[in-house]
């Protein structure tokens, strides 16, 4: 059991999150699989584009990519952890899509200590999440999504199971180009803890809205997180974002994460920062069949990440 706990402490550190967030399980879950999202803030549920990593962040978002498309991720999340996965995409008619997907987050290697720190080894962690999703035009500009996700983590010799869905909603007016989304990431619950303790999945409600202006090359974003966590302030739900659209098939964006910087802020006083925590930055060129896009983040005061994600369509 000490092992256990020592090992989960290590996890709950590298995850960078605090006590409320640090009471569930599988936080990787939280971190953004697309890059045009990553740049936009870390959370975007609304950005209309044919882009597979998209529908990570809202399975309704499926039915605005192409046909038969595979995508890949990656992320260098911290040193020594990597993000990953891959996805498929498949239209079955003009209404319904359906893709599935897989998420793999490598922790690399650990030390493994007895209750005097002492070095016992080495220990190795990793997440991984299985996911099929299906979204439907349930009526004219209104599109609806569904994730199913099976998901297991390996700490050294433990394992744990849970199963989950996320549920999404967006309507879309592309006469003038307003884009409203709502979103429930992780319903669900373990089915197999580590011992005897069932842990909580990291439940997200999420509205989102995006703006293009006709007059402007420019796209705005605002997406609101956890917003079940009454006891946090109103900007630390915030997430702002925009882009520049600098042709059909080009976009540069930045964007904003409030929770992010007030989490990662280091220091009293005169002397507390943040030191870029919660900033972001990013760009794309999605042509006909391939789609390049990139993303620049800080998800803890001491490290960057750089995400990467590549499509083709068939």
């Amino acid at each position: 059991m000490k092992k256990v706990v020592l090992t989960l402490l290590t996890l709950l550190l590298v995850m960078g999150t605090k006590a409320q967030e640090s009471q569930t399980e599988y936080n990787f879950l939280r971190l953004p699989v697309s890059a045009h999202a990553a740049a936009l803030g870390g959370e975007n549920i609304t950005v209309i584009e044919d882009d597979p990593a998209l529908m990570f962040s809202n399975p309704a978002l499926a039915s605005s990519v192409s046909d038969n498309t595979v995508g890949l991720n990656y992320m260098n999340y911290m040193h020594g952890a990597n993000y990953m996965g891959a996805s498929y995409t498949k239209a079955l008619g003009e209404k319904a899509t359906i893709a599935g997907g897989i998420l793999y987050m490598n922790y690399g290697k650990m030390k493994q200590v007895d209750e005097n720190n002492v070095q016992t080894g080495t220990f190795n962690a990793s997440d991984i999440a299985l996911e099929g999703i299906f979204s439907y035009e349930l009526a004219r500009n209104l599109v609806g999504g569904i994730t199913a996700k099976f998901i297991t983590s390996y700490i050294g010799n433990y394992n744990s199971m849970a199963v989950g869905v996320d549920l999404g909603l967006n309507w879309y007016e592309p006469e003038r180009q307003w884009s409203v989304s709502v979103v429930a990431k992780n319903l669900g619950g373990q089915v197999k803890a580590y011992e005897e303790d069932y842990g909580k999945m990291p439940f997200d409600l999420q509205l989102g809205v995006s703006k293009t202006f006709a007059a402007l090359p420019v796209r705005v974003s605002a997406t609101l997180v956890d917003m079940t966590h009454y006891d946090y302030r109103f900007i630390n739900h915030l997430n702002l974002g925009a882009d520049v659209l600098l042709s059909d098939n080009i976009w540069i964006g930045g964007g904003y994460n409030f929770r992010k910087s007030d989490e990662m802020t280091i220091g009293k006083g005169d002397d507390a920062g943040a030191h870029g925590a919660g900033l972001s930055l990013g760009a794309g060129i999605n042509l006909e069949r391939f789609k390049l896009n990139l993303a620049y983040g800080k998800y803890h005061a001491t490290s960057s990440s750089i995400l990467v994600n590549l499509a083709y369509s068939f």
